[in-house]
């Protein structure tokens, strides 16, 4: 009887945690959502104003008139696509001739790629700005997607994923007279969906998110993608708060469709890579 309590009252304290845990992180984005219906008034006010006295819708207005909120996401979108479709391509490829294939120095240049880790993303701004510069692809789509395709932590996921795979499935299509990329393309990748949806989920929310640089990589209005553009939003001299997450509001609705709709995979993909390997 005692053990059925013990285990009844450490259930009871996992929920409680995990409540808290849940509420602290739906705290920031609750107080984003209503300080978008504030007036600058409250959006400001000390102490703290959770509920506007008036709901204004008129801030989403606003936004759409200052900011040309379609061209913006569209940017975003297409941006987005191409490099987390690209890089999921490259990133499946090397993590395929890692786990699968055997070549010189394999385990050597495994490990220098795993170093890049341990490098700053802001050391490397300097020297693709350069690179892009020299190319004259600044203000460009080729600089917002060619220098973001190259991505080490994908090929390490799916890496550990597939060097789990049984060589027996390797084994049956060389039998069957599969070709290196037949087997990665119509035997590995099937294999491994919930790992790229859950590394979809990771890239999409990073490039979505991403300001540094498109700000640094681009300067023309035509170019500028939705974190970017809210950035705008704050000003040298006072920031008008009740706009600005207005915006944030309308950029994030996105992200959280994406990840009610993959969040199955997205988790499955997630324990999968963390034990395999």
């Amino acid at each position: 009887m005692s053990k059925s309590k013990n285990k009844i009252a450490g259930k009871a304290v996992s929920y409680l945690v995990l409540i808290i845990g849940a509420v602290v992180m739906l705290v920031p984005f609750i107080w984003m959502v209503l300080t978008s219906f504030k007036t600058y008034a409250e959006a400001v006010k000390v102490p703290v104003v959770w509920l506007p006295a008036v709901w204004k819708f008129d801030n989403y207005r606003e936004v759409l008139l200052r900011l040309d909120f379609l061209q913006y996401y569209g940017n975003t979108i297409l941006v987005t696509f191409l490099v987390t479709v690209i890089m999921l391509f490259i990133g499946s490829l090397s993590a395929f001739a890692f786990a699968r294939m055997e070549f010189p120095f394999k385990n050597f240049l495994f490990y220098m790629l795993l170093t890049v880790f341990m490098v700053p993303a802001q050391m490397t701004m300097i020297p693709k700005y350069l690179i892009i510069s020299r190319l004259h692809w600044v203000d460009t789509l080729w600089a917002l997607v060619v220098p973001n395709v190259f991505s080490v932590y994908t090929m390490f996921m799916l890496r550990q994923f597939l060097a789990a795979l049984p060589r027996e499935l390797e084994d049956a299509g060389k039998i069957d007279g599969c070709t290196w990329f037949r087997l990665y393309w119509n035997i590995e990748m099937p294999l491994c969906k919930s790992s790229i949806v859950a590394i979809t989920v990771l890239n999409i929310l990073w490039c979505w998110n991403d300001l540094l640089w498109p700000l640094i990589a681009t300067s023309s209005d035509k170019m500028r993608v939705l974190s970017v553009a809210i950035a705008t939003l704050q000003g040298q001299h006072g920031t008008e708060y009740h706009l600005l997450m207005a915006a944030g509001v309308m950029a994030t609705i996105p992200m959280v469709l994406m990840y009610m709709i993959g969040q199955k995979y997205f988790m499955t993909g997630i324990a999968f890579a963390g034990v395999k390997g």
